[in-house]
């Protein structure tokens, strides 16, 4: 009984650091949870979480069904139809459902600071703090750079369809505001369904972009004279971050795939039918409804992986950081008179010069960093970490790679590689089937 005080101490304390913090002036997240009250997706409080709840329901499904049933003109002229309407509005409502779900899950189960991984930027270096904070800041110029010119594409319509005469419905008694109400509602929808779906997409790229920076600053484990435990903790805690996101994410990026295909080719059904009309004012929408999707799906697949390609390019590096230093000590070997600290960076590769690599960094530009390069690295390792250590440590990443998977499988090159082959073949047969190519 002697254990309880300090067992119900250590309790507390874990509570408290798994709890939700609250945003205060000085807060990096404070300015970030403003955006996302006006965004009407904020579930911090109970009132906010009522009016976060209320807006998906109105702006999701309220809305567009009252668009496609009750505003649709059945008997309008050729101009004014709309026989694409049915697939955008349960796209849109679809992934938008899916959407606000995922981040309804995400906000109440981990709290925002949590889920975006600040609770662990303690242990991380000034760098990458710093590179992560910036990056926030950029996330919603991010976000309004995709939602901003489809919405005013979306106005643009709206603002025609319901000005030449589009609906003639008053039911607020008169027909011009009924027309301004229901064009503004329809206009609230698409931004909030849009909003909703582009800020899961770029909050996944956010945390994977902190990922990218703690991979970097691990690469500068291996240019300082560290031991093999230290690196094999601090892969296998970034293997843990990388395994937290795939699990959180793995069900928003396999039914966003999923959906978003199905929402294509429903979309390449109707528009490749001997029947349909093409014309720009009424399959304009629908080609704006497949953009955003497609964009926001791109946004997912190439954070994904892009992140997947930068940790598997560890195994690359530390190859060569074996291969440096096995060389490196051989030749100490045999020239035993040379002091260690003469040992230069390019002392056992004299074909390699500075003007050689400078003029190759100029050639290659943006497309090396600090874990895929082609520098030879400084070998401080042969002085402290035996041939087997350092052996050991590179059959380990080998055979442990990391990455984003979903349900086990690795997003790699590879995988996007086999989906748009599964999806090129699909398209080809729906052609076939349509329009007659084999």
């Amino acid at each position: 009984m002697g254990d309880l005080p300090g067992t119900t101490t250590r309790l507390l304390n874990k509570d408290k650091a798994f709890s939700r913090s609250v945003s205060h002036a000085y807060d990096e997240l404070h300015s970030f949870r403003t955006w996302l009250k006006w965004m009407f997706v904020d579930q911090s409080t109970g009132w906010t979480t009522f009016v976060s709840w209320f807006m998906y329901i109105l702006f999701t499904i309220v809305v567009p069904c009252l668009s496609y049933f009750g505003l649709a003109c059945s008997d309008c002229d050729s101009r004014h139809s709309r026989p694409f309407d049915k697939v955008v509005q349960l796209s849109l409502s679809a992934i938008a459902t899916l959407s606000f779900l995922c981040l309804s899950r995400f906000v109440s189960r981990y709290g925002l600071r949590r889920f975006l991984f600040f609770d662990r930027l303690c242990d991380e270096s000034e760098t990458v703090r710093k590179g992560y904070t910036d990056q926030l800041n950029r996330s919603l110029k991010i976000l309004f750079i995709f939602v901003i010119p489809c919405f005013a594409a979306e106005s643009a319509y709206k603002i025609w369809w319901y000005g030449s005469g589009g609906t003639q419905i008053p039911f607020l008694g008169n027909v011009i505001v009924s027309d301004v109400v229901a064009c503004l509602l329809e206009l609230m929808s698409w931004l909030y369904r849009t909003v909703v779906f582009f800020l899961v997409c770029v909050l996944f790229r956010l945390i994977c972009y902190l990922q990218i920076l703690r991979l970097h600053d691990f690469a500068q484990i291996f240019h300082i004279d560290s031991d093999v435990e230290t690196v094999l903790r601090e892969h296998l805690r970034i293997r843990r971050h990388l395994r937290i996101i795939s699990h959180r994410y793995r069900a928003f990026i396999l039914f966003a795939l999923f959906g978003i295909t199905v929402s294509q080719f429903a979309s390449l059904l109707m528009t490749t039918r001997s029947s349909a009309d093409l014309e720009i004012f009424k399959s304009g929408e629908l080609a704006l409804c497949s953009m955003s999707l497609l964009a926001g799906l791109m946004i997912i697949l190439r954070s994904a992986t892009r992140i997947t390609h930068k940790a598997q390019a560890v195994t690359s590096l530390a190859a060569k950081w074996h291969v440096c230093a096995t060389i490196d000590s051989f030749d100490s070997v045999e020239a035993d008179a040379t002091p260690l600290a003469q040992v230069g960076q390019y002392a056992s590769f004299p074909g390699v010069t500075s003007n050689d690599t400078l003029s190759d960094m100029e050639d290659v530009g943006d497309e090396e960093d600090e874990l895929d390069n082609t520098k030879l690295l400084p070998a401080y390792a042969y002085s402290t970490i035996s041939f087997q250590k350092r052996q050991a440590l590179v059959t380990y990443f080998e055979n442990n790679r990391a990455g984003i998977t979903v349900f086990g499988w690795m997003l790699d090159r590879t995988t996007l590689h086999t989906i748009f082959g599964f999806e090129l073949s699909l398209v080809l047969w729906l052609l076939g089937k349509t329009v007659g190519i084999s």
